[in-house]
């Protein structure tokens, strides 16, 4: 699979990893465009307060999260503060 983010992605993703659910779950192109949000500061389905605490969390090289959800279920994605991994998961397998 070619992973395509944009250029101007706003921190380092590191290495990407899934986990099993989210693999089975939502398909590589779905991942791929939740992951190009993420990577751009799009944090998707976040309430207002997390958004503006992912924004501090960039600045200050903290962890970030992402929420990006279907109908059917809600896909994570987890960057490390030092950006050394990010991971799609599935809430119950945090």
């Amino acid at each position: 699979m070619v992973m395509m983010i944009a250029k101007h992605q706003k921190f380092s993703l590191g290495q990407i990893v899934a986990t099993p659910g989210a693999i089975e779950e939502f398909d590589s192109d779905f991942r791929m465009k939740c992951l190009d949000r993420h990577a751009n500061g799009d944090w998707g389905d976040l309430c207002e307060e997390d958004r503006e605490q992912n924004d501090i969390d960039l600045e200050l090289g903290n962890r970030l999260m992402s929420v990006y959800k279907t109908e059917k279920e809600s896909l994570w994605l987890i960057t490390e503060h030092d950006r050394s991994v990010t991971t799609f998961l599935l809430p119950e397998e945090y």
